[in-house]
């Protein structure tokens, strides 16, 4: 999943200590500290745009 800041926050990455840009980061799906982060409403999901699919890639 990939997350960004909440509107208004600016937010740590719990570690490497340095803070999230602004277009966001990825992050694993399963993890159980940014899910948190994410249930406190300190960080926004990034909503994926439609890109289309590269050559060999199916859709």
């Amino acid at each position: 999943m990939r997350i960004k800041p909440a509107p208004g926050l600016s937010v740590r990455d719990p570690e490497t200590k340095q803070l999230l840009p602004a277009d966001g980061i990825d992050v694993p799906d399963d993890s159980i500290l940014w899910t948190k982060i994410l249930n406190d409403g300190d960080v926004v999901l990034v909503t994926a745009k439609s890109a289309p699919a590269r050559e060999g890639e199916k859709a």
